[in-house]
């Protein structure tokens, strides 16, 4: 009978996926995090050999058909995070924006996210409710309130290998030296990993790594404040690791409304045959046959009288 290992689920445990992340984290080699915006697009991004899945929370809030300013709830985005991480067996990055409140709910938020499988978060220095990081409007808490947030985080942490990213919103309101005395702060603190949002080009990434001595990461989203840099080069920079965070979720949604409006026009899908997913090719992402083979030999015997 053909076994269920890595059928319903991820092969690899939790604890396997978080070493991992840290193991890539520490290689020398960028690790590149598509997000995903449901678990079936994270198996297209393990499938095509990326390194990692991220979770965005502006996705998350998008899904929802709500803006990203700090809507959403803990336990949607654990809820999420969990569908994502088990099905994959790359690590899973989580955005947890403020830690959903003080730096208690900070901490009950690591060990949530934890208990999901995911393999590391990122926790942001924004004020509550937060903003997307690329609108302007932003404010960003006192570096010592993220401190506190950042070391309940810490605490709270049961899994030594499960990255804590410390992101601060700081650089379009503060400036950048504020931003970069803010992440060495945090990295005292005990982050793991600092994201700085909104970096504008090559030369703003390359200051804050010669700043900063733990890793660091690095957003490529599309539409805003960033210079679109190629992985190439953020690796040449010394960046550990990229996130595209609303890549896949803005090339669908363009597809989808695009088809519709056509269907609309023209009464008939028969002209979008060939940008669509064959039937065959979901399939085997689902992996029809293997579900298959182990129905077969679960059920295969009979009954007599």
């Amino acid at each position: 009978m053909e076994g269920v290992s890595g059928l319903m689920a991820a092969e690899r445990s939790a604890g396997e996926k978080r070493r991992a992340l840290r193991d890539g984290l520490a290689s020398g080699r960028i690790q590149r995090l598509p997000g995903a915006f449901n678990p079936l697009v994270a198996k297209v991004i393990q499938g095509v050999g990326f390194e990692g899945v991220y979770v965005s929370g502006a996705v998350v809030s998008a899904e929802l058909a709500l803006p990203d300013i700090g809507l959403t709830t803990l336990s949607e985005v654990t809820a999420r995070g969990r569908e994502i991480a088990r099905v994959a067996d790359l690590p899973t990055l989580i955005d947890a924006d403020t830690g959903f409140g003080e730096p208690m709910n900070a901490a009950r938020t690591i060990t949530l996210l934890e208990d999901a499988g995911l393999a590391g978060c990122h926790i942001e220095d924004q004020v509550n409710p937060k903003r997307c990081g690329h609108l302007d409007g932003k404010a960003v808490v006192p570096a010592a309130d993220m401190v506190r947030r950042i070391r309940a985080a810490v605490s709270a942490r049961r899994d030594p290998d499960f990255v804590i990213c410390a992101r601060t919103d700081a650089r379009g309101i503060e400036g950048l030296p504020a931003a970069i005395d803010r992440a060495k702060a945090y990295a005292d603190a005990g982050a793991d990993l600092i994201f700085t949002e909104a970096l504008a080009d090559a030369g703003e990434f390359a200051k804050f790594r010669a700043a900063v001595d733990i890793p660091l990461l690095a957003n490529m989203t599309e539409f805003g404040k960033s210079e679109l840099l190629p992985v190439r080069t953020l690796e040449d920079l010394g960046y550990n690791a990229v996130i595209y965070p609303v890549t896949t979720l803005r090339l669908a949604m363009f597809a989808v409304e695009r088809g519709l409006r056509e269907i609309a026009d023209s009464g008939t899908q028969s002209g979008l045959l060939d940008r669509m997913q064959h039937r065959a090719r979901l399939y085997e992402l689902l992996d029809y046959q293997r579900y298959n083979e182990f129905d077969s030999g679960i059920f295969d015997f009979t009954v007599s009288e």
